[in-house]
């Protein structure tokens, strides 16, 4: 009997990604390495033609520069693709990409696959929710704001569009990664003098290691079909406060590191409108209102999913510090 479930791979098509020229560690960089390592050919979506592109193709990749914006581009590189994996940076145009690509996969009619990296914070956000009183928001939302960042509505719009357009898709809300701008880059000057600042009080939270995130998505492109239509909702296996963190930082610096809990709006100002950041109102936005959900205690809990879902443990807080480049510079003292 003829069946439409996706093979468990597709032989000689290759697997799509985008925002592959992120950071080393990043998760659509490390899912490159992993499909390669597996056989698959993969295309890499790049915006433009530099070293980062040089380093995927010495890794074997086929790489596709355009523009997500483009649909003629968008539409190019999903030529001959039956599967794909999309990213893209935080962005103010992040809903105007997800649409083109969603238009373009439903109107190519032959996608096996639509894995979308999506937020931990979008199984809060419905339309009921959303729309509720001012005060009742606040209250839900931790007490600190009443509303989600602009890059948290683009994630909630993106998830309506992609149902809408039949295409059959996975959405993989993460939550907090270890390897956000809050936890490495923007902590690295206090961190140089022992102190990890952050505006996070007594609240404790579970971040993933984006390298877990890159495993569960190569995972779902590489045999489709049990995930199709789902909503996985990840976070790292440690539930842990401001002061197991600096245990770990202290751990993998190879010095002693002691938390200092500075007020949200004080630590905003000083490490985010201080920074280049303010430059970039949309990311600056984000970040902020991070910090004050997280201070709100809006990220608890610890669902065993992740590890359910890639067959072992997920990987620690100290284990993805560790693999950073970042926090590995610094304790080489670089």
């Amino acid at each position: 009997m003829a069946t439409n479930r996706p093979a468990a791979l597709t032989t000689g098509a290759p697997i799509l990604i985008t925002g592959a020229a992120g950071e080393i560690g990043g998760v659509s960089r490390s899912m490159v390495d992993m499909l390669l390592g597996q056989g698959q050919p993969v295309r890499a979506f790049v915006r433009q033609d530099d070293e980062r592109a040089h380093s995927l193709r010495q890794a074997g990749a086929e790489v596709f520069v355009g523009d997500l914006l483009n649909i003629a581009d968008v539409t190019a590189a999903l030529k001959g693709v039956r599967r794909l994996y999309f990213s893209m940076g935080l962005s103010p145009y992040y809903t105007d990409a997800v649409g083109l690509m969603a238009a373009a996969t439903r109107a190519q009619g032959d996608i096996e696959v639509f894995v979308n990296i999506s937020e931990y914070e979008q199984s809060f956000m419905t339309v009921d929710k959303m729309t509720a009183p001012e005060e009742e928001r606040r209250s839900r939302l931790g007490g600190l704001v009443t509303d989600w960042s602009p890059q948290q509505r683009a994630h909630w719009v993106a998830e309506q569009m992609l149902d809408w357009s039949g295409v059959p898709t996975v959405n993989v809300r993460a939550a907090f990664f270890v390897e956000n701008p809050i936890l490495t880059w923007l902590a690295l000057e206090p961190l140089s003098d022992g102190e990890l600042r952050l505006p996070f009080g007594d609240q404790r939270f579970a971040p993933v290691a984006s390298h877990d995130v890159a495993e569960l998505c190569a995972k779902i492109l590489l045999d489709p079909a049990p995930h199709l239509s789902k909503a996985y909702h990840l976070t790292g296996p440690e539930l842990k406060d401001m002061h197991g963190f600096a245990e770990d930082y202290a751990a993998v610096l190879g010095r002693p590191v002691t938390y200092v809990p500075d007020d949200v709006e004080v630590w905003n100002k000083t490490y985010v409108d201080n920074s280049v950041l303010a430059g970039y109102p949309h990311i600056a936005e984000h970040l902020k209102t991070l910090t004050r959900l997280i201070a709100g205690g809006r990220y608890g809990g610890v669902p065993d999913q992740l590890e359910t879902l890639l067959g072992r443990p997920s990987k620690t807080i100290r284990w993805a510090l560790g693999h950073h480049p970042r926090i590995q510079k610094l304790a080489a003292g670089r």
